[in-house]
């Protein structure tokens, strides 16, 4: 039978990708899309590009027959969401904003969070029945870094990265509008992004003795789609050795690739991959890694979730080609 699936916020940006996803995806069924200011238009109303692809509407209610709930909601309206609406325990439910990432602020009622990276808890995961999905920038990063945690390499850290304009949201703002982003990057929230101690709780993981300094500053970039990251750090190790430590940590990981070759973003938008390229420099290690990240870096990777929670293949739904070109 096929998985029973609800969307709560089925009208931005992760929404949109989610119904793109889940009306493609072999073993989903959508039971409904809610959205509360656009009830019972046509999906498509919205969402032009799925003319032809779906007749769904977007629902007026919502309710508990159903198998997973995702919650493509704004920040703070998901715990919002979950004190004044009940699901059963059976409903598993995968929240994509930052309301439950944190250890401390994991669970709600009687649900625990577990945090949705699949590089780093695929094991908990498949054993999960709440999945908080992590951060677009937290998840380029961590992925940058992981392996050298691992290794107890980590120390301090200096980090930037650069995010497209659909990063911000669907709501019009001075920062998204066309005549501002165009022909222009900022930085923003200098040392200050809320998703370092998402980072930092994934990297004790791995590394617990140490408090790696994290220093990021994130970019507004000239474009619509898609995270670069560049992580500079002190590293003895030769580059030979530090491949093998990325290889051998992302094996048998689907969605993640190490590269030789410099790698650029046109490699995974449109994609659920994470593409990484440890660069050595004489002392200095430079890590880049890319994501789209209206995909691995938010619905792509709630949908990876989703089918580690009901034992489906990882990558069930999710072979999509980048844009090349």
């Amino acid at each position: 039978m096929a998985i029973k699936a609800g969307i709560i916020g089925g009208a931005g940006y992760t929404g949109g990708e989610m119904i793109r996803l889940l009306i493609n995806h072999p073993e989903v069924e959508i039971a409904y899309i809610h959205s509360r200011s656009n009830a019972v238009k046509p999906v498509y109303a919205v969402h032009p590009d799925l003319i032809g692809d779906t007749e769904l509407r977007f629902a007026e209610r919502f309710h508990s027959d159903i198998d997973v709930l995702f919650l493509c909601v704004g920040h703070g309206e998901a715990q919002k969401f979950l004190s004044e609406n009940s699901f059963p325990e059976s409903v598993k439910i995968i929240d994509l904003s930052q309301d439950f990432r944190l250890s401390a602020k994991s669970t709600i009622g009687d649900r625990k969070f577990v945090y949705g990276l699949p590089e780093l808890n695929r094991d908990e995961i498949r054993n999960a029945a709440n999945i908080a999905n992590p951060g677009c920038f937290a998840t380029a990063i961590q992925l940058g870094l992981l392996p050298l945690a691992k290794a107890g390499l980590l120390t301090e850290v200096h980090i930037t990265g650069i995010t497209g304009s659909t990063g911000a949201g669907q709501s019009l703002s001075q920062t998204s509008h066309f005549s501002w982003r165009a022909n222009n990057i900022q930085a923003y929230k200098t040392l200050t992004h809320q998703h370092l101690k998402e980072i930092g709780e994934s990297l004790k993981q791995l590394q617990p003795s140490a408090n790696a300094e994290l220093n990021f500053i994130p970019w507004r970039g000239d474009f619509t789609r898609g995270i670069f990251i560049s992580s500079q750090l002190n590293c003895d190790l030769e580059e030979a050795e530090i491949f093998r430590l990325f290889d051998e940590f992302y094996s048998g990981h689907p969605f993640t690739s190490v590269s030789h070759d410099p790698i650029y973003l046109k490699q995974v938008v449109n994609t659920n991959k994470c593409v990484v390229q440890p660069e050595k420099v004489g002392s200095k290690l430079v890590v880049h890694s890319a994501i789209d990240n209206l995909l691995k870096g938010a619905s792509g990777q709630a949908v990876q979730n989703m089918n580690l929670l009901f034992g489906l293949p990882e990558d069930t739904g999710l072979r999509l080609k980048s844009a090349g070109f």
